[in-house]
Protein backbone atom coordinates (compact mmCIF):
# COMPACT_ATOMS: atom_id res chain seq x y z
CA UNK A 1 0.00 0.00 0.00
CA UNK A 2 1.41 3.38 -0.93
CA UNK A 3 1.69 6.33 1.46
CA UNK A 4 -1.11 8.23 -0.29
CA UNK A 5 -3.48 5.33 0.22
CA UNK A 6 -2.64 5.14 3.94
CA UNK A 7 -3.35 8.84 4.43
CA UNK A 8 -6.70 8.61 2.67
CA UNK A 9 -7.60 5.50 4.69
CA UNK A 10 -6.73 7.21 7.98
CA UNK A 11 -8.73 10.29 7.06
CA UNK A 12 -11.81 8.24 6.29
CA UNK A 13 -11.37 6.30 9.53
CA UNK A 14 -11.13 9.48 11.61
CA UNK A 15 -14.24 10.94 10.00
CA UNK A 16 -16.22 7.77 10.80
CA UNK A 17 -15.06 7.88 14.43
CA UNK A 18 -16.01 11.53 14.67
CA UNK A 19 -19.52 10.71 13.40
CA UNK A 20 -19.94 7.80 15.84
CA UNK A 21 -18.53 9.54 18.96
CA UNK A 22 -21.25 11.22 21.19
CA UNK A 23 -21.36 14.95 21.64
CA UNK A 24 -19.88 16.37 24.83
CA UNK A 25 -22.29 17.11 27.69
CA UNK A 26 -21.61 20.80 27.41
CA UNK A 27 -23.19 20.83 23.99
CA UNK A 28 -26.41 19.09 25.17
CA UNK A 29 -29.06 21.64 26.05
CA UNK A 30 -31.59 20.72 28.80
CA UNK A 31 -35.28 20.78 27.92
CA UNK A 32 -36.68 24.24 28.27
CA UNK A 33 -39.18 24.74 31.04
CA UNK A 34 -42.47 26.38 30.19
CA UNK A 35 -42.25 30.14 30.23
CA UNK A 36 -43.63 32.12 33.13
CA UNK A 37 -46.44 33.37 30.98
CA UNK A 38 -47.55 29.77 30.40
CA UNK A 39 -47.86 29.07 34.19
CA UNK A 40 -51.35 29.32 35.67
CA UNK A 41 -51.77 32.71 37.33
CA UNK A 42 -52.60 32.68 41.07
CA UNK A 43 -54.25 35.69 42.79
CA UNK A 44 -51.96 37.65 45.06
CA UNK A 45 -52.54 37.99 48.81
CA UNK A 46 -53.64 41.60 48.42
CA UNK A 47 -56.21 40.63 45.80
CA UNK A 48 -57.62 37.91 48.06
CA UNK A 49 -57.81 40.30 51.02
CA UNK A 50 -59.51 42.93 48.86
CA UNK A 51 -62.09 40.39 47.68
CA UNK A 52 -62.70 39.22 51.26
CA UNK A 53 -63.17 42.82 52.41
CA UNK A 54 -65.67 43.54 49.66
CA UNK A 55 -67.61 40.39 50.53
CA UNK A 56 -67.72 41.27 54.22
CA UNK A 57 -68.86 44.82 53.48
CA UNK A 58 -71.58 43.56 51.15
CA UNK A 59 -72.72 41.05 53.78
CA UNK A 60 -72.78 43.75 56.47
CA UNK A 61 -74.88 46.02 54.21
CA UNK A 62 -77.26 43.17 53.53
CA UNK A 63 -77.61 42.37 57.24
CA UNK A 64 -78.14 46.06 57.99
CA UNK A 65 -80.88 46.25 55.36
CA UNK A 66 -82.61 43.19 56.79
CA UNK A 67 -82.44 44.63 60.31
CA UNK A 68 -83.82 47.96 59.13
CA UNK A 69 -86.70 46.15 57.43
CA UNK A 70 -87.45 44.24 60.64
CA UNK A 71 -87.29 47.44 62.70
CA UNK A 72 -89.78 49.25 60.47
CA UNK A 73 -92.41 46.66 61.34
CA UNK A 74 -92.62 47.92 64.95
CA UNK A 75 -95.45 50.43 65.34
CA UNK A 76 -93.55 52.12 68.16
CA UNK A 77 -91.12 53.46 65.53
CA UNK A 78 -93.84 55.20 63.51
CA UNK A 79 -93.30 58.98 63.64
CA UNK A 80 -95.06 60.55 66.63
CA UNK A 81 -96.42 57.26 67.99
CA UNK A 82 -94.09 56.95 70.98
CA UNK A 83 -94.37 60.64 71.90
CA UNK A 84 -98.16 60.44 71.85
CA UNK A 85 -98.11 57.30 74.02
CA UNK A 86 -95.84 58.93 76.59
CA UNK A 87 -98.03 62.03 76.82
CA UNK A 88 -101.17 59.92 77.26
CA UNK A 89 -99.62 57.81 80.01
CA UNK A 90 -98.33 60.87 81.84
CA UNK A 91 -101.87 62.22 81.80
CA UNK A 92 -103.17 58.94 83.27
CA UNK A 93 -100.82 59.17 86.26
CA UNK A 94 -102.65 60.36 89.37
CA UNK A 95 -100.73 63.27 90.93
CA UNK A 96 -102.23 62.67 94.37
CA UNK A 97 -101.45 58.94 94.43
CA UNK A 98 -98.49 58.53 92.09
CA UNK A 99 -96.83 61.92 92.28
CA UNK A 100 -94.90 63.55 89.49
CA UNK A 101 -93.53 61.41 86.68
CA UNK A 102 -89.75 61.19 86.89
CA UNK A 103 -88.85 59.03 83.87
CA UNK A 104 -90.37 56.86 81.13
CA UNK A 105 -88.85 53.64 79.77
CA UNK A 106 -89.56 51.28 76.88
CA UNK A 107 -89.03 47.70 78.01
CA UNK A 108 -89.79 44.08 77.26
CA UNK A 109 -91.47 42.33 80.19
CA UNK A 110 -90.66 38.63 80.63
CA UNK A 111 -93.29 36.54 82.39
CA UNK A 112 -92.76 33.30 84.31
CA UNK A 113 -93.18 31.25 81.10
CA UNK A 114 -90.52 33.24 79.22
CA UNK A 115 -93.04 35.18 77.11
CA UNK A 116 -91.98 38.65 75.95
CA UNK A 117 -94.44 41.54 76.18
CA UNK A 118 -94.00 45.14 75.08
CA UNK A 119 -94.34 47.59 77.97
CA UNK A 120 -93.98 51.27 78.75
CA UNK A 121 -92.74 51.75 82.32
CA UNK A 122 -93.09 54.98 84.29
CA UNK A 123 -91.19 55.79 87.46
CA UNK A 124 -93.04 58.37 89.56
CA UNK A 125 -92.40 59.74 93.02
CA UNK A 126 -94.48 57.05 94.73
CA UNK A 127 -95.24 54.24 92.29
CA UNK A 128 -93.87 52.11 89.46
CA UNK A 129 -96.37 52.05 86.58
CA UNK A 130 -96.16 49.12 84.13
CA UNK A 131 -98.35 49.99 81.15
CA UNK A 132 -99.61 47.80 78.34
CA UNK A 133 -100.04 50.23 75.47
CA UNK A 134 -101.53 49.40 72.08
CA UNK A 135 -99.38 51.29 69.55
CA UNK A 136 -101.77 50.28 66.76
CA UNK A 137 -104.97 51.73 68.21
CA UNK A 138 -103.04 54.29 70.32
CA UNK A 139 -104.68 53.55 73.65
CA UNK A 140 -103.61 52.20 77.04
CA UNK A 141 -105.09 48.78 77.76
CA UNK A 142 -103.77 48.06 81.25
CA UNK A 143 -101.79 49.70 84.07
CA UNK A 144 -100.17 47.84 86.96
CA UNK A 145 -99.34 50.05 89.95
CA UNK A 146 -96.57 48.98 92.33
CA UNK A 147 -95.86 51.25 95.32
CA UNK A 148 -92.17 52.07 95.47
CA UNK A 149 -92.06 51.64 99.26
CA UNK A 150 -93.13 48.00 98.75
CA UNK A 151 -90.12 47.19 96.57
CA UNK A 152 -87.57 45.33 98.67
CA UNK A 153 -85.20 43.70 96.13
CA UNK A 154 -83.83 44.52 92.69
CA UNK A 155 -81.79 41.82 90.97
CA UNK A 156 -79.83 42.28 87.77
CA UNK A 157 -77.80 39.80 85.75
CA UNK A 158 -77.96 37.25 82.97
CA UNK A 159 -80.95 34.97 82.44
CA UNK A 160 -80.80 31.31 83.39
CA UNK A 161 -83.14 28.31 83.37
CA UNK A 162 -83.43 25.07 85.36
CA UNK A 163 -80.98 22.30 84.54
CA UNK A 164 -83.41 20.23 82.47
CA UNK A 165 -85.07 23.13 80.70
CA UNK A 166 -85.16 23.23 76.91
CA UNK A 167 -85.36 27.03 76.80
CA UNK A 168 -82.60 29.60 76.43
CA UNK A 169 -82.42 33.39 76.59
CA UNK A 170 -79.44 35.58 75.93
CA UNK A 171 -78.67 38.97 77.39
CA UNK A 172 -79.22 40.60 80.77
CA UNK A 173 -82.28 41.74 82.64
CA UNK A 174 -83.68 43.25 85.83
CA UNK A 175 -86.12 41.64 88.24
CA UNK A 176 -88.07 43.76 90.74
CA UNK A 177 -89.49 42.13 93.92
CA UNK A 178 -92.11 43.75 96.14
CA UNK A 179 -93.19 40.97 98.50
CA UNK A 180 -90.35 38.66 99.54
CA UNK A 181 -92.51 36.89 102.11
CA UNK A 182 -94.98 35.58 99.51
CA UNK A 183 -93.98 32.76 97.19
CA UNK A 184 -95.91 31.85 94.01
CA UNK A 185 -98.27 28.93 94.46
CA UNK A 186 -97.98 25.65 92.54
CA UNK A 187 -100.96 26.47 90.34
CA UNK A 188 -99.54 29.89 89.52
CA UNK A 189 -96.23 28.38 88.41
CA UNK A 190 -97.96 26.10 85.89
CA UNK A 191 -100.56 28.61 84.75
CA UNK A 192 -99.15 30.60 81.78
CA UNK A 193 -101.78 33.33 82.31
CA UNK A 194 -101.14 33.83 86.02
CA UNK A 195 -100.50 37.46 87.06
CA UNK A 196 -100.26 37.12 90.85
CA UNK A 197 -96.46 36.84 90.96
CA UNK A 198 -94.76 39.12 93.53
CA UNK A 199 -92.12 40.22 91.04
CA UNK A 200 -91.69 41.33 87.45
CA UNK A 201 -88.80 40.93 85.03
CA UNK A 202 -87.60 43.34 82.36
CA UNK A 203 -85.25 42.95 79.41
CA UNK A 204 -84.08 45.10 76.51
CA UNK A 205 -86.63 46.08 73.88
CA UNK A 206 -85.69 44.92 70.34
CA UNK A 207 -85.70 48.48 68.94
CA UNK A 208 -83.10 49.87 71.35
CA UNK A 209 -80.50 50.10 68.56
CA UNK A 210 -82.78 51.99 66.14
CA UNK A 211 -81.62 55.45 67.20
CA UNK A 212 -80.04 57.33 70.07
CA UNK A 213 -83.31 58.40 71.69
CA UNK A 214 -84.60 54.83 71.87
CA UNK A 215 -81.20 53.72 73.15
CA UNK A 216 -81.72 55.95 76.21
CA UNK A 217 -85.34 54.88 76.69
CA UNK A 218 -84.42 51.18 76.57
CA UNK A 219 -81.21 51.29 78.64
CA UNK A 220 -81.94 48.83 81.40
CA UNK A 221 -78.96 49.74 83.61
CA UNK A 222 -80.07 53.38 83.85
CA UNK A 223 -83.60 52.19 84.60
CA UNK A 224 -82.33 50.02 87.44
CA UNK A 225 -80.30 52.86 88.96
CA UNK A 226 -83.18 55.35 88.84
CA UNK A 227 -85.65 52.81 90.20
CA UNK A 228 -83.33 52.00 93.12
CA UNK A 229 -82.95 55.67 94.04
CA UNK A 230 -86.69 56.31 93.74
CA UNK A 231 -87.53 53.27 95.89
CA UNK A 232 -85.04 54.28 98.57
CA UNK A 233 -86.55 57.76 98.72
CA UNK A 234 -90.05 56.27 98.97
CA UNK A 235 -88.94 53.98 101.82
CA UNK A 236 -87.51 56.90 103.80
CA UNK A 237 -90.53 59.09 103.05
CA UNK A 238 -93.26 56.53 103.80
CA UNK A 239 -91.94 53.36 105.51
CA UNK A 240 -94.14 50.26 105.57
CA UNK A 241 -94.77 48.79 109.06
CA UNK A 242 -93.31 45.29 109.47
CA UNK A 243 -90.98 45.58 106.46
CA UNK A 244 -87.31 46.37 106.37
CA UNK A 245 -86.80 49.89 105.11
CA UNK A 246 -84.52 50.02 102.11
CA UNK A 247 -83.88 48.21 98.86
CA UNK A 248 -81.51 45.25 98.52
CA UNK A 249 -79.70 45.32 95.18
CA UNK A 250 -78.25 42.00 94.01
CA UNK A 251 -76.08 41.08 91.05
CA UNK A 252 -76.99 37.47 90.32
CA UNK A 253 -78.47 35.29 87.53
CA UNK A 254 -82.20 35.74 86.97
CA UNK A 255 -83.92 32.36 87.07
CA UNK A 256 -86.91 31.70 84.81
CA UNK A 257 -88.57 28.48 85.96
CA UNK A 258 -89.84 27.28 82.59
CA UNK A 259 -88.97 23.90 81.12
CA UNK A 260 -90.60 23.34 77.72
CA UNK A 261 -92.48 26.52 76.85
CA UNK A 262 -93.46 25.74 73.27
CA UNK A 263 -95.88 28.65 73.36
CA UNK A 264 -93.13 31.07 74.36
CA UNK A 265 -90.78 29.79 71.65
CA UNK A 266 -93.38 30.36 68.93
CA UNK A 267 -94.53 33.66 70.42
CA UNK A 268 -91.05 35.14 70.92
CA UNK A 269 -89.82 34.16 67.47
CA UNK A 270 -92.82 35.83 65.85
CA UNK A 271 -92.82 38.76 68.30
CA UNK A 272 -96.45 38.15 69.26
CA UNK A 273 -96.05 40.26 72.38
CA UNK A 274 -95.24 43.40 70.35
CA UNK A 275 -97.33 45.74 68.22
CA UNK A 276 -96.01 44.70 64.84
CA UNK A 277 -97.12 45.17 61.24
CA UNK A 278 -98.00 41.65 60.06
CA UNK A 279 -98.86 41.95 56.40
CA UNK A 280 -102.25 43.60 56.17
CA UNK A 281 -103.05 42.92 59.85
CA UNK A 282 -101.54 44.65 62.86
CA UNK A 283 -101.29 42.78 66.14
Amino acid sequence: MSEGDEESFKAVDLEQQAQKSPKPESDIQPPQSPSETDKPSTPSTEAREDTSTRNSVAKAKWMSTVEQFKMKRFFVLRPGTLDQAIEELKALADPSEDGAVQSVWLMAEIDHWNNEKERLVLITENTLLICKYDFVMLNCEQIQRIPLNFIDRICHGTFCFPQRSLLTREGKGVRVFWDKLREPSFTSRWNPFSVDYPFTTFAYHPVRSANEQLGHLCEINNFREQLTLAAQKAHSKKPVPGKANGVLELNQPILIEAYVGLMSVIGNQNKLGYCLARGSVGF
